[in-house]
C-alpha cells in the first residue's frame, strides 16, 4: 500500500519516460518465462564472450511433476487431465479486472525502477523473495490491491475525445448547411409570397375589368341583336330581290324578242341583258379580290376567243320554278319508318364513300375507295357498267339532270365527267391543290360545281372547259357542295363550322350560317328548297329555315360522326349516315327519330330512291345495303 501510494499518476507514463521504453519487453520476457511455468522478470546482457561461460540454472516446478517410479503410463494421462480440468476451472472462475485498471503492474514498476537506477543486487534479491512468495502462495498480487491505469484511461479519454471532436466537426457543418438550405428556402419562399400577391393583385384587376366590359356590352346587346336582326332581313330581302330581278329580266328579254318578231316579221338578236352590267352593278365599288377575278376571267376569255375555243356558257336567268313547290300534299309519296334490311351487294372491296340514284331509271351508281365507280341495276343488284380512270380514292358522285352524264370527284384532286351511253371520260377538271371532297351539276347542265380540301370551291363551264370562278371565304377544308334547286345559288359546308350561301354568277359569299361546333361533313336542301339540312363531326344535325336564314332545329344523336344526311322525296323524313353504323330517321313532323342498324361497321353515304320505296346505304365494308 505503501508503494502504490508513493507511485506518481501512471507508473507506465513514468517507467516510459525515465527508461524509454514500453511494456512491451518486459511483458514478452514475463510471456515467455510464464510459458516455461515461471514468473521471472529480469534483464540479461549477452555477449559473445560471455556466451560460453554462461551458466543456466534449473528452476524446479513445484506445480505440476510426475512421480518417480510410476510406469503406469494410464494415471500419469489422468494426472495431466486433471490438471488441464483445473486449469479450465480456474480460468472459468477468474473475473477480467475493468477497462480502468490495469492489476499486476507494481511488480513491474519496482523491476524497472531498479534496473534503471542500476540496483541489480537489489533487483536480484527482490525477485527471489517476491516470486518466491508468490510460488509458495504465501501472499497474492490481488491482496496488494488494484492500481488504476491512468495512461490506457487518459488514450482511451483522447480516443473519445477526438471521435467527439470529430462528430461535432461534422454536426457544425451540417448545421451551417442546413442554415443556408433555411435562408435559401426563406428567400424562395418570400419571392413566391411576392409573386403570389402580385398575382393577387393582377387577378383582382382583371375581374374588375371583365366586370366593367361585361357591363358595357350588356349597354350594347340590345341594339347589336337590332342590327343583327335587320341585318338578316335585309339579306334576305336582297336575296328574293335578286331572284325577282333576274326572273323579270328573263321576261323583258322574252317579251322585247317576241315584240320584235310581230312588228317586223323578222327575227333579229335582241341584245342579252346581264346581270352584271347592270347599273346597280356599276354603282357597287369593286374590291381587289373581285377586280382580279375580273381581269382574270377577261384575260381567259380573249385567250381562247384567240384560239377559237368554244364561248363560255351563261347563267340561265329565266329558269323555271323548282316544281316540287307546286305538288300538292295527295301527289307526294307518303313518308315510312318501317325500312327493313332487303338485300346486301357486295361491290367493291374498299369503303363505299358515294351512293347517286339515277333521276329516271331503276339504276345506282357506287362510288369507292378502290378508284371504281360501278352501275348497279335494281333491285337484282347486278354491275352493268365499271369505270375506272382515277388515280386515288373516289370521294362524290353526281348524276346530269338528263341522267346520261356523271360528274365524280376523287383524291387525285381532279373532277372528271363521264358519258354513260359510251362508258368513257368526257372531261377533266384540274384546278385544286388538294383532294376533292364533293362535286354538284346545275340544273341547266352546263356548270359543275366541286369543294376541295384547298378551303377553295370552283364552279367549272362544261362547254367552255374550264374555271369560271373560283370561291374564296372558308378557312378549312370545304367538305360539300351543292346547287340550290333550279337556281344560280350554291351551298357550301366547311370544315371551319359555317355554311355558305354564293351567288354562282358572281363568286360572292351572300351569307353564312353558323352554329355548329364541330366541322360540318354534309349539308343538302330539301327538295321544295325551304329548309337545309346539315350533320358534323359530333353526330349533331341541325335544320335551317332557309326563306329566314335561321336555325329551327339541333338534333344530337352523337358522338358518332354524321357522315352524309338526305331528304326523302316528300321532304318529311331526314336520313343519316352514322359512324357507328346506324342509319338515323329523322321525322320532321313528329320529331320522332328511328334507327336501321344492319351495318356490321361505320356507315358513310345514305340516298332515297324516287318512290321512298327503298332506302340504299353505303358502308365501310364495301357493301351497298337496300332497305325496303
Amino acid at each position: 500500500m505503501a508503494a502504490q501510494e508513493g507511485m506518481s499518476d501512471s507508473p507506465l507514463r513514468v517507467l516510459e519516460e525515465a527508461l524509454g521504453i514500453g511494456l512491451t519487453a518486459a511483458e514478452e520476457t514475463a510471456d515467455t518465462v510464464a510459458a516455461e511455468g515461471a514468473y521471472y522478470l529480469e534483464q540479461v546482457a549477452i555477449t559473445e564472450a560471455s556466451e560460453d561461460d554462461y551458466e543456466y540454472e534449473e528452476i524446479p516446478d513445484d506445480n505440476f511433476s510426475i512421480p518417480e517410479g510410476e510406469e503406469d503410463l494410464a494415471k500419469a494421462i489422468q494426472i495431466v487431465q486433471d490438471q488441464a480440468t483445473d486449469t479450465y476451472i480456474l480460468e472459468q472462475k477468474t473475473v477480467l479486472p475493468s477497462k480502468h485498471v490495469v492489476p499486476e503492474v507494481i511488480e513491474d514498476f519496482f523491476c524497472n525502477f531498479l534496473i534503471k537506477m542500476g540496483m541489480t543486487r537489489t533487483l536480484d534479491c527482490f525477485q527471489s523473495e517476491w516470486y518466491e512468495l508468490v510460488q509458495k502462495k504465501v501472499t497474492e498480487l490481488r491482496d496488494g490491491g488494484i492500481v488504476p491505469d491512468v495512461y490506457a484511461q487518459n488514450m482511451l479519454l483522447e480516443s473519445e475525445n477526438k471521435n467527439l471532436k470529430r462528430d461535432l466537426k461534422h454536426y457544425k457543418e451540417a448545421a451551417d448547411k442546413a442554415r443556408e438550405d433555411l435562408l435559401k428556402t426563406q428567400k424562395e419562399r418570400d419571392f413566391h409570397r411576392m409573386h403570389h400577391k402580385r398575382i393577387v393583385q393582377e387577378r383582382n384587376k382583371l375581374i374588375n375589368d371583365l366586370k366593367g366590359l361585361k357591363l358595357h356590352y350588356a349597354s350594347y346587346e340590345p341594339t347589336l341583336r337590332v342590327l343583327h336582326e335587320k341585318h338578316h332581313t335585309l339579306l334576305k330581302e336582297k336575296m328574293l330581290t335578286s331572284l325577282e330581278r333576274d326572273r323579270a329580266l328573263g321576261q323583258i328579254s322574252g317579251l322585247q324578242a317576241t315584240l320584235w318578231h310581230m312588228e317586223t316579221g323578222r327575227s333579229y338578236n335582241v341584245p342579252e341583258i346581264k346581270v352584271g352590267e347592270s347599273d346597280e352593278r356599276k354603282n357597287v365599288p369593286e374590291g381587289p379580290t373581285q377586280k382580279g377575278l375580273r381581269e382574270a376571267r377577261e384575260k381567259n376569255k380573249c385567250k381562247k376567243l384567240m384560239k377559237g375555243t368554244t364561248k363560255d356558257s351563261e347563267f340561265p336567268t329565266d329558269m323555271q320554278p323548282n316544281p316540287n313547290l307546286y305538288l300538292r300534299k295527295e301527289d307526294l309519296c307518303p313518308s315510312k319508318f318501317d325500312y327493313k334490311l332487303n338485300n346486301i351487294f357486295r361491290l367493291h372491296e374498299l369503303p363505299v364513300s358515294c351512293i347517286a340514284v339515277h333521276p329516271c331509271k331503276e339504276i345506282l351508281i357506287s362510288c369507292s375507295e378502290d378508284r371504281l365507280w360501278k352501275v348497279v341495276g335494281l333491285p337484282k343488284g347486278n354491275v352493268l357498267l365499271t369505270g375506272f380512270g382515277h388515280t386515288d380514292w373516289l370521294s362524290d358522285c353526281c348524276f346530269h339532270p338528263s341522267g346520261n352524264k356523271l360528274a365524280t370527284s376523287s383524291g387525285d384532286t381532279t373532277v372528271k365527267l363521264w358519258d354513260l351511253s359510251k362508258a368513257k371520260c368526257l372531261l377533266t377538271f384540274e384546278g385544286h391543290s388538294h383532294a376533292v371532297w364533293s362535286c354538284t351539276w346545275h340544273s341547266c347542265g352546263d356548270f359543275v360545281a366541286s369543294s376541295s380540301l384547298d378551303s377553295t370551291s370552283k364552279i367549272w363551264d362544261v362547254h367552255s372547259e374550264r374555271c369560271r370562278c373560283t370561291l374564296y371565304g372558308h378557312t378549312d377544308s370545304v367538305n360539300t357542295i351543292e346547287f340550290f334547286p333550279f337556281s344560280n345559288i350554291l351551298l357550301t359546308g366547311s370544315a371551319d363550322k359555317s355554311l355558305s350561301i354564293w351567288d354562282a354568277r358572281t363568286g360572292k359569299c351572300e351569307q353564312s350560317l353558323y352554329g355548329h361546333m364541330h366541322s360540318i361533313n354534309d349539308a343538302t336542301f330539301s327538295p321544295q328548297g325551304h329548309m337545309i339540312a346539315s350533320c358534323d363531326a359530333c353526330g349533331v344535325t341541325k335544320l335551317w329555315d332557309f326563306r329566314k336564314l335561321l336555325p329551327i332545329v339541333s338534333i344530337d344523336v352523337g358522338p358518332s360522326p354524321g357522315n352524309e344526311v338526305n331528304f326523302d322525296s316528300s321532304g318529311r323524313v331526314l336520313a343519316q349516315a352514322s359512324g357507328n353504323g346506324i342509319i338515323h330517321l329523322l321525322d320532321l313532323k313528329s320529331g320522332q327519330i328511328h334507327k336501321l342498324m344492319g351495318h356490321e361497321s361505320e356507315a358513310h353515304t345514305v340516298a332515297f330512291s324516287h318512290d321512298g320505296e327503298s332506302l340504299f346505304s353505303g358502308g365501310s365494308d364495301g357493301t351497298v345495303r337496300t332497305w325496303s
